[in-house]
């Protein structure tokens, strides 16, 4: 018989049409990751407008993201993320302690969100991991490690450790019994720098519950802990490192203190600029899982920048793609895994996938190294374009099928490649919803591996390949993701070609790769011949220095080869330089004994396959240039018509237009000016900063301000009034609201040079913010999006304007500004402590360019002042 008192029950209406409004036609994943994008307070207000909203908004993972996106410096763990970020909004103490029982709404439910949750509460002790298939060695010879496995694939050594004491000491209690109150830094991305001290750090460890937890992943410990580094060694295997040439402050990231709860890891990626890494375990086990170069797991996306070549990577966590993913693969589609126990060391070599997660607490230490081996890769990854950077990462899968076909040559018969459809190509990450395709994709990232393994090769020379050869390392933009900067690659490249003559042969193909140095040097070589001067020996066959052209140092000349900027800039930076230098000697300035002498000067050409040389004093325009329609200002300057005033003009012209790449219709890839100098005597002062005394340094600033004045004493070419109305007439003109911005400056009387200094920056801040954003650090995003504020409407109330007898004129003059006085741009040579102060007392002997021939002295002053290429006209600082 039915009992009478059972309550009856109804199936529960879905709140979601009630309670979400439009985005009930969201999936959840997507209406999270919309959340994702507010600030905390507009979450707590959400979380107030319904019971579904009160669920989304009271997730732990948003107010992660939520907590990390504020947080700057140390980071105190609070219980639970909502408390922490309350904590950040610095609300009243009794808002942030109260915590009432979360609410229960009935009715409601979504398959993304428990699996979330799932995640976030999963312990792994009880799933059951094999060793796996990654090769376990010990007492591992050099040559058997170089020969078997560098470059070619990982292993797990063991034994390498054995002796550290970090065997004995990196456990988490005596670690935080030592360094409790060390602040570590965290892995997570967020636009501060997030630190934690190791105690909260323990105590987060244990009290969280997050599917991606916080993990100490800090290139900065030795500097944080200097005891850390006396507890392990570099193992034998890995010394070879090219990246030691650099200074401490000038090489990139390298070595990495890595501590990490359960669930916590590293999700799928290849290492920072196709490096090699090892890393050994000190406590804990970590599951690692590999794929070969070119081979992309499933669930995740490559992305290559085609204007600069960044690489971004789309992936799952590392626990959500081996609890989703994983099991999806079929025995061949696996990768290859091992478990690491603690002691045993592994090695990723270059340009390996790899995925890792703590099935434990750990603690390892890592560090990634260039070497004999990946040096031309790595050389590679840092050279302009993008194509080959995809390639590396993503195999063949980075191209349409037009693209390799005008790219490569293949085998069309044994070729798949067109079976494949574009799903199959960018393998993405799917949403829970779509689980039921989950075995389809599957499918179908295997049909991609077996083209991986038809037609991909990790061979220099096949990478090479996808190389854009009409881009250049000297004019192309540089990828903010590149472990190293455009400066301190070439300052690298240098040192390694002087540290390391024996491997000169290694580092030239890749000087050729990153830097396109065999198309340098055969412009050189054209050059010397053109000049008889003598061709460069083996020491100078590498450009040198860290400015923005190729510059060649010999024994007795310098050779430059403007190309910073494109054609258009570099003719108006060397058209510029040498009527600065007819003035100098015009007026006979004192500042002409202090800049190298000008040997000669010209503009080297390609004509129908063959260099041609045409000598250019700056006085006429070159028939090579004047066949280039696209340069509008040239005639417009006078006796020099690409001097200083046609540089403004241009300047002028560009400003606030949108950036166009230097190889277009302001470059060439086969118009190269150039520039010889006499060779300066001394040291750069780059070289001398630390070793110089302070009475020598107060001689320099002294000397320097003094010759400076003549700089900005020196006559500069007058702007006749019509110039800029000239000027104005080819530029198609620019409308807002449809108005000229510039309307307002038409009717100005002030003096033509101001005329155009107030357009050129009313052009600039047009796009001001997109220009800064480009920076990135160090300017605060807070600051670029307030920046228009602190502009001026109108750019002439910068210029100081007086009424006299009737005339409108100008209190403030312009002078001609260097633009460039840096350390590098400075030369110092030595002299007797009894003449630092008497110029013509100097002996004239001594180091040649950083080689030093005298130790003994102890005195150092100004010799000369070179790089005149970015001369502009400017206001006067005095």
């Amino acid at each position: 018989m039915e009992n009478s008192n059972q309550p009856h029950r109804f199936p529960l209406k879905d709140p979601r049409a009630d309670t979400l409004g439009n985005f009930k036609s969201l999936p959840d994943e997507l209406i999270c990751t919309i959340f994702d994008f507010l600030t905390p307070r507009d979450v707590a207000r959400l979380a107030c407008v319904s019971s579904v909203m009160y669920i989304f908004c009271n997730e732990e993972p948003l107010w992660m993201s939520l907590c990390l996106k504020k947080a700057n410096g140390p980071l105190q763990y609070k219980g639970s993320w909502k408390k922490t970020t309350l904590y950040l909004e610095n609300l009243p103490n009794e808002y942030v302690e109260y915590c009432r029982k979360p609410l229960q709404f009935d009715g409601f439910s979504s398959l993304f969100l428990y699996r979330r949750l799932y995640r976030c509460h999963t312990t792994l002790d009880g799933f059951c991991f094999d060793d796996g298939n990654v090769e376990r060695r010990n007492d591992l010879s050099a040559e058997q490690f170089h020969h078997e496995f560098d470059g070619n694939k990982p292993v797990l050594l063991t034994g390498l450790a054995d002796t550290w004491p970090a065997r004995d000491t990196w456990t988490i209690d005596k670690l935080q019994l030592k360094y409790g109150d060390t602040e570590f830094r965290i892995s997570q991305r967020g636009p501060g720098k997030v630190s934690i001290k190791f105690k909260d750090y323990v105590s987060y460890m244990k009290q969280q519950h997050d599917e991606d937890p916080l993990y100490i992943f800090d290139d900065k410990f030795g500097e944080a802990a200097p005891g850390l580094l006396k507890d392990y060694s570099v193992p034998q295997l890995f010394r070879e490192d090219f990246f030691d040439v650099l200074d401490r402050d000038s090489r990139p990231p390298f070595r990495w203190l890595i501590i990490g709860p359960e669930r916590s890891g590293a999700s799928w990626h290849v290492d920072p600029t196709l490096t090699s890494a090892w890393n050994t375990l000190l406590c804990g086990r970590k599951r690692w899982a590999l794929y070969p170069p070119g081979r992309v797991p499933l669930g995740v996306t490559v992305h290559v920048n085609e204007e600069d070549g960044d690489v971004n990577i789309d992936t799952p966590s590392s626990l959500q793609w081996w609890l989703d993913f994983y099991p999806l693969l079929a025995d061949e589609d696996k990768p290859i895994e091992c478990t690491q126990l603690p002691g045993e060391t592994i090695f990723v070599p270059s340009g390996w996938w790899h995925c890792i997660l703590n099935l434990e607490t750990t603690v390892a230490v890592t560090q990634n190294f260039v070497n004999s081996k990946n040096f031309e890769f790595v050389c590679l990854d840092m050279a302009p374009g993008y194509r080959h950077k995809g390639v590396c990462r993503a195999g063949l899968l980075a191209f349409d099928e037009d693209n390799i076909e005008k790219n490569m040559c293949f085998d069309n018969e044994n070729l798949s490649y067109s079976d494949l459809s574009r799903k199959e190509k960018r393998l993405r990450i799917l949403r829970s919803e779509d689980s039921e395709n989950h075995k389809g994709i599957a499918n179908g990232a295997s049909k991609s591996y077996n083209l991986w393994e038809q037609d991909f090769s990790y061979d220099i020379n096949f990478l090479a390949m996808f190389l854009d050869r009409e881009k250049d390392h000297y004019t192309s933009p540089w990828s903010s993701g590149n472990c190293i900067g455009p400066r301190e690659m070439r300052e690298w490249l240098s040192k390694l070609w002087v540290g390391k003559p024996g491997m000169r042969e290694l580092i030239w193909k890749g000087a050729c790769i990153a830097l396109n140095a065999d198309k340098w040097l055969e412009c050189l070589g054209k050059i010397c011949s053109f000049h008889n001067l003598p061709f460069p020996n083996e020491d100078e066959k590498l450009p040198v220095g860290t400015g923005s052209n190729p510059v060649y140092v010999m024994d007795e000349y310098v050779v430059k080869i403007i190309v910073e900027g494109g054609l258009e800039s570099s003719i108006y930076g060397l058209g510029t330089e040498l009527e600065f230098y007819s003035t100098l000697c015009e007026v006979n300035s004192p500042l002409k004994n202090l800049i190298p002498n000008a040997l000669a000067t010209g503009i080297l050409h390609l004509e129908n396959g063959s260099f041609k040389i045409e000598s250019w004093d700056g006085k006429e325009v070159p028939d090579v240039i004047d066949k280039c329609h696209f340069i509008s200002e040239k005639g417009t300057g006078g006796i020099f018509p690409f001097g200083i005033r046609s540089k403004k003009l241009f300047e002028y012209r560009n400003a606030g237009s949108p950036e166009h790449g230097p190889d277009s219709s302001a470059g060439s890839t086969s118009i190269w000016p150039y520039l010889i100098t006499k060779r300066c005597r001394g040291k750069i002062f780059a070289e001398l900063r630390d070793a110089l005394s302070w009475e020598d340094v107060l001689n320099l600033a002294s000397f320097l301000g003094e010759q400076l004045r003549n700089l900005h004493t020196l006559p500069y070419p007058s702007f006749g009034n019509s110039i800029v109305s000239d000027v104005e007439k080819k530029r198609e003109l620019s409308f807002a609201n449809g108005m000229d911005v510039d309307f307002f400056f038409y009717e100005s009387d002030i003096p033509a040079e101001w005329e155009i200094f107030a357009r050129t920056l009313s052009r600039k801040k047009k796009d001001v913010s997109s220009r800064l954003n480009k920076w990135g650090d160090p300017i605060p995003k807070m600051l670029i999006d307030k920046v228009d504020g602190y502009l001026p409407d109108d750019f002439r109330k910068l210029v100081s304007v007086y009424e006299e007898n009737g005339m409108k004129r100008v209190c403030k003059p312009w002078s001609w500004i260097h633009s460039d006085i840096m350390d590098d741009n400075i030369y110092m040579e030595p002299c007797s402590a009894s003449c630092t102060n008497e110029i013509a007392a100097l002996a004239n002997n001594g180091s040649v360019n950083g080689h030093n021939n005298d130790g003994e002295r102890k005195s150092w002053r100004l010799n000369y002042i070179i790089d005149f290429s970015n001369l502009s006209l400017g206001q006067c600082p005095f």
